[in-house]
């Protein structure tokens, strides 16, 4: 009988799984050590610290999570894992990224996907160079999915608060981080007048750790795909200020209405 090279592939995967899924089962992992491990690799230095985590301006509020690079820390410190991702469509519209996250020991298999348009405002087709670092960007979104569905939130909940404040540094360094922050989305394109609006604030010295922790989460977004720095800042700032102009001439019509209602009494 004749195998076909599919047969034999699929019969070696399922055999190399196997043989993965007994050394996890006789070499299972330390949870107390496991997280040691993700503290101690995340809170590093403080640049490491500021790549672990990202925020997002939603409907008035921030998303906050965990970001790829604290993801790749994640999985590596949990061990007994095996993780991929790939480009499994690209249409000439948008592309398909898919991950594989499978936790050896539990035998817990998560598989998510990610989208990502690869056309500009005018539907054109981004070049072949772009599409590259789109489907790069979403197979990494991809990756960081899969494992943060695989490895349970509550190992990760405390140490992102740690990885928060050493993310800020000190009283010495705080400074830095502000500025560095501000000079970052400037290069962008954001205005610094649309920063400071975007925080309530009215100058950079204003500024609190809260304001710097919310401009490094956006940092790191941006730096992952997630977003870009008009859509975080300026869009934001836009709509706002749509919103409040719409809301003072509601106001003021209003106003004009219970005026001309009370002359009419009269």
């Amino acid at each position: 009988m004749e195998l076909k090279a599919s047969d034999i592939v699929l019969a070696e995967t399922k055999a190399q799984i196997d043989v993965q899924i007994s050394t996890a089962k006789s070499y299972p992992r330390d949870l107390a050590q496991v997280l040691k491990n993700i503290e101690t690799y995340a809170t590093m230095d403080e640049e490491t610290a500021m790549e672990c985590f990202y925020k997002l301006p939603r409907a008035g509020s921030f998303i906050e999570g965990i970001s790829v690079r604290m993801a790749e820390i994640i999985a590596n410190s949990w061990g007994n894992m095996r993780c991929q991702s790939r480009i499994v469509a690209n249409d000439g519209k948008v592309l398909t990224a898919q991950a594989v996250c499978h936790d050896l020991e539990t035998n817990v298999a998560i598989m998510t996907e990610v989208k990502r348009k690869i056309t500009d405002k005018q539907g054109r087709t981004f070049n072949e160079d772009m599409q590259v670092v789109t489907g790069n960007a979403a197979c990494s979104i991809a990756f960081r999915n899969a494992v943060l569905k695989v490895v349970p939130k509550a190992y990760t909940h405390r140490i992102m608060e740690r990885v928060k404040q050493v993310s800020l540094g000190n009283a010495a360094t705080l400074e830095k981080r502000r500025n560095g922050a501000v000079e970052f989305f400037v290069k962008a394109g954001v205005l610094k007048a649309d920063l400071l609006e975007f925080l309530g604030k009215t100058k950079v010295e204003e500024m609190d750790t809260d304001d710097i922790a919310t401009l490094l989460g956006i940092v790191q977004a941006i730096k992952e795909g997630d977003t870009t720095a008009k859509n975080a800042i300026t869009d934001v700032v836009e709509q706002k200020r749509k919103e409040a102009e719409a809301k003072a001439v509601k106001t003021e019509a209003e106003a004009k209405i219970e005026e001309s209602l009370k002359n009419q009494n009269k």
